[in-house]
């Protein structure tokens, strides 16, 4: 996904970013700091690991996206698919995003919204 820096949070490596899907923070994992304006095609880690029904809810149709709420952030997109094992994958536009979770089945193929508290980015090296 290509994002572009617009700003330096409180926290070490902590970089708020804009792309076409909305915005966001999160903890830059690269080699060095990165600048506002920089822009970088990067890919989302999602730490945590999640609750389903809980931390992973079903989201009304229409888009995928990215935006801010307090100290969160919020990921929309499709459920592509959770393995037997509990990792997921979310797709958001042409990208996918893996993530942990546990709990009750949930239906795939459908809208839901994430809420994490911390996504890790890392550059892609083209």
């Amino acid at each position: 996904m290509k994002i572009t820096v617009t700003g330096l949070g409180i926290r070490k490596n902590e970089i708020t970013f804009a792309a076409d899907c909305g915005e966001g923070k999160g903890i830059w994992c690269g080699n060095g700091p990165v600048q506002p304006g920089e822009i970088h095609e990067a890919e989302f880690e999602l730490p945590a690991l999640f609750m389903r029904w809980v931390d992973i809810v079903p989201a009304a149709a229409g888009g995928s996206g990215i935006r801010l709420a307090g100290q969160q952030v919020i990921l929309t997109g499709i459920l592509e698919n959770i393995e037997e094992d509990g990792t997921g994958y979310l797709r958001l536009g042409n990208d996918l995003i893996m993530f942990e979770c546990l709990g009750e089945p949930m239906a795939l193929g459908g809208c839901v919204e994430i809420r994490a508290r911390e996504l890790m980015i890392y550059p892609l090296n083209l």
